[in-house]
């Protein structure tokens, strides 16, 4: 008969696995490709964006996620609570640190105007124009500060003059874009606590399988005399 607390709990430890291999996977692939030339304007704003992320932090969360799930295979193969002990201190300890990198994404769209003001100010004239072509907008905070680039959308002073600066749908789009990523480090951190709870369960059966043993141990000992 399966045991359905161990079922549940190496179900809940592959999707762990999961959430690392993506954490990683994204990292690294995302870190080679958010410097490559921009082809319109809301791929510039989206790798400016990603410029900001700490990569080399995801890098190093997604692999402490797998040392942590491959300190759970012992205590699966062995049933020992030692194993499973130590792996739960270091789910506990992934969980913080991918917290961590949440809270850090979370604080970049607390300032997010004036972070994407000095990005927009370090961009050459075309990047900005794409941004402008996209989002609709002539100049940053406004048509004059700075000032804008002429292209189909700010064609002239008069017509640029009439239109929004691109501060308002560019830190829109962030803080949305930002948000969906900050919030699927948090579902990260609730797998992780719904494993440590598995954990935790399968820490009691076991303790109450050592002591039901015991007993047993000590009833055969009693019947041979």
């Amino acid at each position: 008969m399966v045991n359905k607390v161990l079922a549940a709990f190496v179900g809940i430890d592959i999707l762990f696995a999961a959430t690392g291999a993506l954490i990683l996977g994204f990292s690294i692939v995302v870190q080679k490709t958010c410097f490559d030339a921009p082809t319109e304007g809301n791929m510039a704003a989206r790798d400016l964006l990603y410029q900001q992320f700490p990569f080399s932090a995801g890098i190093g969360n997604g692999i402490f996620t797998f040392i942590a799930f491959a300190c759970t295979l012992p205590a699966l193969a062995t049933n020992s609570r030692s194993w499973l002990k130590a792996a739960v201190f270091l789910v506990v300890v992934d969980a913080i640190f991918t917290l961590i990198i949440g809270l850090d994404l979370w604080i970049l769209t607390l300032r997010i105007k004036e972070t994407f003001s000095k990005l927009w100010v370090a961009q050459t004239p075309d990047v900005q124009s794409l941004m402008q072509i996209s989002f609709q907008c002539c100049g940053y905070f406004n048509s004059t500060s700075p000032a804008f680039h002429t292209d189909s959308t700010c064609p002239s002073p008069a017509t640029a003059a009439l239109m929004t600066g691109c501060a308002a749908p560019l830190s829109r789009f962030s803080n949305t874009f930002i948000d969906n990523i900050f919030t699927a480090l948090f579902g990260v951190v609730g797998v992780d606590a719904v494993l440590v709870i598995a954990a935790a369960c399968l820490l009691k059966e076991r303790k109450e399988m050592e002591r039901y043993r015991h007993i047993d141990e000590k009833s055969g000992a009693r019947g041979t005399f």
